[in-house]
């Protein structure tokens, strides 16, 4: 079994809150808009971070992540990028992409607006953890945590905290 701690759209800001509610996973995934190279540097102090550029990264970010990251974890294969849209409105590519990996979990970023959906056309859970950071329109940061056994995705939490 694998915890993961899943956040988007920091914009550059983290604090200590966001890190005690990550302390305990064992992964850390990043949707994109990290903002800081000094983001990553702070959650991989928590735990292994994954991450994909968002469309407000520079070119150090760019240099060090991906726009998609497609990868298995335990026995669930997981397509990560940071605008993709959501079910029934799926980016073509995304679509096209989650049809060829097979992915059980997709997750996406950018709307700045928690969803948690399960796509039954697709057989796919979307995860969009909202933002995490102060930058935007959004009134509550918001992150996810889950756990993942074999095949099983459990646990899932949300974490909520005012502007």
């Amino acid at each position: 079994m694998i915890k993961i701690g899943l956040l988007s759209d920091t914009h550059s800001y983290i604090d200590d809150k966001m890190l005690v509610f990550l302390e305990k996973v064992d992964e850390i995934w990043h949707a994109g808009d990290i903002g800081s190279y000094e983001v990553i540097e702070r959650l991989n102090n928590v735990a292994k971070v994954r991450a994909v550029y968002g469309n407000i990264d520079n070119n150090i970010i760019r240099q060090e992540f991906n726009a998609n990251e497609v990868f298995n974890l335990e026995d669930i294969p997981v397509y990560m990028t940071h605008i993709g849209g959501y079910p029934d409105r799926y980016a073509p590519r995304v679509k096209n992409k989650i049809i060829k990996e097979r992915s059980k979990i997709f997750i996406s970023g950018h709307s700045h607006i928690l969803k948690v959906i399960y796509d039954k056309k697709l057989n796919c859970l979307h995860l969009n953890p909202g933002a995490a950071g102060k930058s935007g329109f959004h009134t509550v940061r918001t992150m996810i945590r889950f756990e993942i056994d074999n095949t099983n995705i459990q646990n899932l939490e949300i974490w909520e905290h005012k502007r």
